[in-house]
């Protein structure tokens, strides 16, 4: 009994396994189709504030997806962060917000995401057709703030 009991309990964790892997396996969607079209409808703001970046400030690289250019769905999303200066980066303070609405999709992205203070990989990021435009921004140890705006058209 004691052997089986055994039996059975190890075929559960491999399902369970199996079944988290599968799961996670999956697109995830970053933005609902309501989302983009939300966004889309937004009145241009007035004025845009314009600041200087502080000086040596982090920088985010975008490796993924190559822009300009077609963006399918899904997509893999891969972001470097650089500190001009050696200060290192703080990953807790990664942030993305979407759209003329600035809904913030930060933890829909890293509940996914593999991020460390050298950047993020997001394997399959799906988004509805249309044009997007992620916020992104990360800070230093130094309490710098580097952000980075990218627009771009899903097929």
């Amino acid at each position: 009994m004691n052997r089986m009991l055994r039996n059975g309990v190890a075929v559960a964790a491999v399902t369970c396994v199996l079944s988290w892997a599968h799961a996670t396996a999956q697109p995830v969607w970053l933005v609902s189709p309501e989302e983009t079209e939300a966004s889309s409808r937004a009145p241009a703001p007035a004025f845009t504030p314009r600041s200087v970046p502080a000086r040596e400030a982090p920088q985010i690289e975008l490796l993924s997806p190559q822009l300009p250019g077609p963006v399918n769905t899904p997509t893999a999303i891969e972001l470097r962060f650089n500190s001009p200066v050696g200060a290192s980066i703080r990953p807790d303070t990664f942030k993305v917000l979407y759209g003329g609405f600035q809904i913030d999709i930060t933890n829909r992205i890293t509940k996914v995401a593999s991020i460390t203070d050298k950047g993020i990989q997001v394997p399959q990021a799906a988004l509805p057709k249309g044009k997007h435009k992620l916020t992104m921004s990360i800070e230093d140890r130094e309490a710098r703030t580097g952000v980075r705006v990218v627009e771009f058209e899903i097929n």
